[in-house]
């Protein structure tokens, strides 16, 4: 990559950060905000909770701390938990330097833990943000003491076919009608009209991303992962077969805590019940 990732204009900057302050309106209040100077650019990152062992929270593709809104309560009950946007994608990071391949990604976030502080840090990551954590995993695993991976994509499965035949034409035509049909589907219900969902669509929309391609890493690279792992998939998730990615996740990683959960969908946390469930099970595999 020689480019690095920005708005397509003001007036669509200004479009997203309306969008933005919706969506982040519906999270607590945080107890702190960074922007953490990196070798790529500035990370936001949003703190939850006291002093407890530190946690931090990675957004999918496109996606914001928002995603995460119904989480924070109860995992800074316990944790200091930090909520990073993804420098390279739409949100409050700010690239400023070109990422030539995967390790300058995971190069950008450790220089986040290194700028904070934070050592044994238990990292979360849902859908794209679970293959950071993954990456993250095995080329940079000193300052991680473990991960869990929500549905994670392109970590031991890639994607299906129809993320990219729903997809194509609703950003081609850029409907509304198209872009809630395969909202709905990858996520399992219509989740279109909700903030952090409207945010998404509105980094698609105005953000141009200049980031390496999302491939799944080598059986030898999974492997190689020592960290306690937790990987938690969704029995209804379209984005591709999650009975056959966790079967390749247990084979690779017979440590790993591997779980369908049977009628979630992409978002796993989407149902009270599924939501309940993810962080009894994030909060032992970190206890």
């Amino acid at each position: 990559m020689k480019k690095t990732g920005g708005f397509r204009n003001p007036a669509a900057e200004k479009q997203y950060f309306a969008a933005y302050d919706r969506a982040m309106a519906e999270c607590p209040a945080p107890d702190g905000v960074f922007n953490v100077e990196t070798r790529h650019g500035i990370t936001r990152v949003y703190r939850y909770g006291g002093d407890g062992p530190p946690m931090a929270l990675l957004p999918g593709l496109m996606a914001t701390s928002a995603c995460y809104a119904a989480l924070f309560p109860a995992l800074a009950e316990r944790h200091a938990v930090y909520a990073i946007e993804t420098l390279g994608e739409a949100g409050g990071s700010v690239q400023t330097a070109p990422f030539k391949d995967i390790r300058d990604r995971v190069g950008a976030l450790d220089d986040v833990f290194e700028s904070l502080g934070l050592t044994a840090v238990h990292l979360v990551g849902g859908s794209t943000g679970g293959w950071h954590a993954v990456n993250q995993a095995i080329h940079a695993p000193g300052r991680l003491a473990s991960i869990a991976l929500l549905d994670a994509t392109t970590v031991s499965a890639p994607f299906a076919r129809k993320v990219f035949w729903y997809g194509a034409p609703a950003a081609v035509l850029d409907s509304e009608r198209l872009w809630r049909r395969f909202l709905t589907w990858s996520a399992g219900e219509d989740i279109f009209d909700q903030p952090a969902a409207r945010l998404v669509l509105a980094g698609i929309r105005s953000y141009r991303a200049r980031i390496p391609f999302q491939v799944c890493p080598s059986e030898e690279a999974l492997r190689s992962i020592e960290l306690p792992t937790l990987a938690l998939f969704g029995g209804r998730s379209a984005v591709h077969d999650s009975a056959a990615a966790a079967a390749r996740f247990e084979s690779l990683l017979p440590h790993a805590d591997v779980e369908i959960l049977p009628d979630a969908g992409h978002y796993l946390y989407l149902r009270p019940e599924d939501r309940d469930l993810i962080i009894d099970r994030v909060l032992k595999c970190v206890a």
